[in-house]
């Protein structure tokens, strides 16, 4: 058999192997087990173990999971924190093993195609991190998205439940359960770390930096001047949720203002990367020379590779200034 066929077919199994385990949820015997244990130990605890029990949990759930793969990323604990915002129940080591498989698959890609080994696992291995690491930010812009959107709605929950006379940590288990979404699954962490012997200032401060948006901060800094100088709370909350409102009309108003100029940014940046692919997908032989080294070119670039680069370079300057005249801070 051609060692090249069977050095694709290896990789390409180590591929669906990688992605098997990193997307493969726990065992099903081991989750009735720790269903059962906990259901037990809820019954036959006093109330100073089941504090202990709750803070033992709180510091295994905080404490990342590493593994073979996670030992080799430089920053762990951005990455965990950037995981940790998208909402998901994803493990630094299933991350990991994600993109080790997205890279094998994209090398044997390559080579399937007729790429030289060089140019496929330099290809392989920008999809294989970079794919992930943006489908993560996409992830996370959508959920602060639907928190941003919700939060005005929460905090006049708030305001009406201590017009009724509940007090603060009480409406914030209100909302926890009442509003959907990220918003509840924020403040619902909130609580549960009131419960284990936190501080309000302190959870809040820890949601506040995990989401680092302006809102979640106006909220806690609201609380905090509130509590220092006193004054009518329920007031104070109707108001920031007033200028929260506003705030995201205005956003929304320049976001239609601008949507022209971002259009046109997405295709003057996008459309020759389309070209490119669509021509070696289609015709690759017209396009091996870009993929093809060169011994006697600069540093082994041909010279077609040379002005591709130039061109990448020369776009990547022309979109960042686009980039930068339609971006707008409110």
């Amino acid at each position: 058999m051609d060692p090249k066929l069977i050095l694709l077919l290896l990789m390409s199994g180590s591929a669906m192997v990688l992605l098997a385990l990193a997307f493969a949820g726990p065992s099903t015997g081991k989750a009735q087990s720790r269903r059962l244990a906990a259901a037990v130990a809820r019954h036959n605890l006093s109330s100073e173990n089941q504090i202990e029990a709750r803070m033992r949990k709180a510091i295994a759930t905080a404490r990342p999971t590493t593994g073979a793969l996670a030992s080799l990323v430089p920053n762990p604990d951005n990455l965990v924190k950037r995981l940790r915002m998208t909402g998901k129940k994803w493990t630094l080591n299933q991350f990991m093993l994600a993109c080790a498989g997205i890279t094998l698959g994209a090398v044997a890609f390559g080579l399937i195609r007729g790429w030289s080994p060089l140019t496929a696992i330099l290809v392989g291995t920008a999809v294989g991190l970079g794919g992930p690491h943006k489908y993560v930010g996409f992830l996370i812009a959508r959920r602060i998205q639907k928190f941003t959107v919700n939060f005005p709605d929460a905090l006049e929950l708030m305001v009406r439940g201590l017009r009724s006379g509940l007090p603060i940590a009480e409406t914030l288990s209100v909302v926890s359960t009442e509003i959907p979404g990220p918003v509840g699954e924020e403040f619902r962490l909130v609580t549960e770390r009131i419960k284990i012997g936190r501080t309000m200032d302190q959870a809040l401060a820890e949601t506040a930096e995990r989401l680092g948006t302006a809102e979640i901060q106006f909220f806690c800094i609201t609380l905090a001047i509130q509590r220092e100088t006193g004054g009518n709370l329920a007031e104070t909350l109707a108001n920031l949720a007033n200028v929260l409102r506003q705030r995201a009309q205005m956003k929304l108003k320049i976001k239609a203002m601008s949507s022209e100029a971002k259009a046109s940014a997405w295709i003057l940046g996008c459309l020759p990367f389309i070209v490119f692919a669509l021509i070696s997908w289609l015709n690759f032989s017209y396009m091996a020379s870009f993929f093809t080294p060169d011994p006697n070119g600069l540093f082994g670039f041909s010279l077609m590779q040379i002005v591709g680069l130039g061109g990448m370079c020369w776009m990547g300057i022309g979109v960042f200034i686009m980039s930068q005249m339609i971006n707008f801070e409110v």
